[in-house]
């Protein structure tokens, strides 16, 4: 089975599954991107257009993401995206740990079909998935080298786009971490470790 008949399985999973948050959404917004992609971006849970469309990141904090990645060339389709709740969030209001954990089953499976070499974490919750107990402001664009399920991924934490369109100052941080993404993805790529937390 190929990775994309894998991913269409799962949705597929999904769509069936009672899942929370499901009644008050319009519809499942899965993950959107290149399958055999090498980067995975994980953000927090779908907003209002997101719900209307059925896709991640298409609204303000989307467009965002999008002229991030073109700032070191590269295009959205070459990536993986998706977050941590595949439905919208009432008023979109913070993920509840119930609802973390309903889901964390089906994020799981999509990491392991997409299994790719870098995760970016945009904003705390998907951060927290990897590496609990920090917090943003003090690892923003620090990689760090994380055991998950019997394998070395590195992850590096971003602020939430969204965060970036509220607050100048975390933008120019966050603009400043993605022009380090290449660099660090030359420089650690898998081999050097910053800390580890084991995901099992």
């Amino acid at each position: 089975m190929t990775k994309k008949e894998k991913l269409k399985k799962l949705k597929e999973k999904m769509l069936k599954a009672d899942l929370p948050l499901k009644k008050g959404a319009t519809t499942l917004v899965f993950g959107h991107g290149n399958e055999n992609a090498e980067m995975m971006f994980i953000g927090e849970g779908p907003g209002y257009w997101e719900d209307l469309k059925g896709l991640p990141f298409v609204g303000n904090a989307g467009v965002l993401l999008n002229k991030l990645l073109g700032l070191i060339g590269i295009k959205r389709e070459e990536v993986f995206i998706t977050n941590v709740v595949h439905y919208r969030p009432p008023n979109n209001r913070d993920p509840m740990p119930e609802e973390l954990e309903a889901f964390g089953e089906y994020l799981d499976e999509m990491i392991r079909i997409i299994d790719p070499k870098v995760i970016v974490t945009l904003g705390r919750f998907s951060m927290a998935k990897f590496i609990p107990g920090v917090y943003i402001s003090a690892v923003h664009g620090k990689p760090h080298q994380v055991k998950w399920d019997g394998k070395n991924i590195l992850v590096i934490p971003m602020y939430h786009p969204a965060a970036s369109l509220r607050n100048g100052q975390i933008l120019k941080k966050e603009k400043e971490d993605f022009m380090r993404l290449p660099k660090l993805l030359e420089e650690f790529g898998g081999t050097k470790q910053t800390s580890y937390y084991t995901n099992e």
